[in-house]
């Protein structure tokens, strides 16, 4: 069976595939080197790297937050059209690194964790969260245009 909208379609794969990629490594790389100097100088509450078996299938936590970062990668390359041009681009892929997926962990994920509400508040465990997201929506958007120029040229 063949889809009228198949021309349409592979392109907008690509760039959902591009997208997870890109948010993916950007976790591995901007988002838990960010999170390593937050505690090497002390501000983290938590270190990097974590290879914590996560449930149900006991997956390292390191990956599976890679995972994620890969899903919000494609929810990145659905919003960043709209994104203004360079240099005010890099500010807008900060904040919505900094800001979407935070809100998201504070006050959806740790209480499905058994984990109190913004994580009790405390102001280190905000900033490091503000700051290691701020650094993935840099990572995810560098990574999203260099994939994008160098396997599918202009129009991703």
């Amino acid at each position: 069976m063949v889809y009228r909208d198949t021309p349409t379609l592979q392109p907008r794969l690509k760039k959902w595939l591009f997208g997870f990629i890109a948010g993916f490594l950007a976790t591995l790389i901007f988002h838990q080197l960010t999170l390593a100097l937050l505690w090497a100088i002390g501000l983290a509450p938590f270190g990097p790297f974590s290879l914590a078996a996560t449930p149900p299938f006991g997956v390292p936590a390191v990956f599976s937050l890679a995972f994620w970062g890969g899903v919000w990668g494609i929810l990145f390359v659905l919003v960043e059209p709209r994104f203004p041009p360079p240099p005010a681009y890099w500010s807008a892929a900060f904040l919505f690194g900094a800001i979407l997926p935070t809100l998201v962990a504070l006050l959806i994920v740790f209480p499905l964790k058994g984990r109190p509400l913004g994580g009790g508040w405390q102001p280190s465990l905000l900033v490091t969260a503000f700051l290691i997201n701020g650094a993935w929506g840099l990572g995810t958007g560098w990574l999203f245009k260099v994939l994008s120029a160098r396997w599918s040229g202009p129009g991703v």
